[in-house]
């Protein structure tokens, strides 16, 4: 089966032009660090930032929230500081999830670039 990948891939690259090849070969398979570094070459770069922003603080405020639980006796207390940490590393899990899901969502354009590359240069060879 990777055989035969390479062949399709071998085939299409044959069929483009250097343009197009140099396009087709920027669509391959990124790594992590690739994909987070992706979050931030879109429109919404901005909500990004922000949204790493808002994570940062909501961490820290668990980490106060944490300090706070940890020095209280009063069950009142116990359980105003608890609310509020579960509440900071809600929305860090959220944030992070959101985040997941955009590189999953830029995969997936990737993968529908190349197919669509694929067919249309498949397409225009005539056997």
């Amino acid at each position: 089966m990777d055989n035969k990948m390479k062949d399709i891939d071998q085939l299409i690259k044959e069929t483009l032009t250097q343009e197009e090849a140099k396009f087709y070969d920027e669509l391959d398979e990124q790594n992590l660090i690739d994909m987070v570094g992706g979050l931030f070459n879109t429109r919404h770069r901005w909500v990004m930032i922000m949204m790493i922003i808002v994570n940062i603080i909501a961490f820290v405020l668990f980490i106060y929230c944490l300090i706070q639980f940890l020095n209280t006796d009063n069950t009142n207390e116990l359980i105003k500081w608890g609310s509020a940490g579960f509440f900071c590393i809600m929305i860090t899990a959220l944030l992070k999830l959101f985040s997941w899901m955009q590189m999953d969502k830029n995969a997936l354009l990737r993968e529908i670039k190349r197919l669509e590359l694929q067919v249309s240069s498949l397409a225009g060879e005539k056997p």
